[in-house]
């Protein structure tokens, strides 16, 4: 039985410019057991898509809400799906 989840989160604020894919990639490589990628999106924001177990998720979104993050984060909005797979580590796009 396969409990990973699909967490896609949506991050606005002064977040581009400012090495948060890095770090969120970081984050997600200390976490540990999460694939999926950090990417800048047109309109400003960095769209997070990342999948494994539920609770290190959870912990990937907690520290994007927290104040450990480079930039300035003034929201955050995610969705929760089943895992669906074909990523291999943590990239940066």
């Amino acid at each position: 039985m396969n409990d990973d989840v699909r967490l896609v989160a949506w991050v606005r604020g002064s977040v581009q410019g400012v090495g948060f894919r890095w770090f969120t990639r970081a984050k997600a490589l200390e976490l540990g057991g999460l694939s999926g990628f950090a990417l800048n999106l047109p309109d400003g924001r960095v769209q997070v898509v990342a999948e494994g177990p539920r609770p290190r998720c959870e912990g990937l979104l907690d520290w994007l809400r927290g104040d450990d993050t480079p930039g300035r984060v003034d929201g955050v909005t995610e969705i929760w799906d089943t895992s669906r797979g074909g990523y291999d580590g943590f990239a940066i796009r």
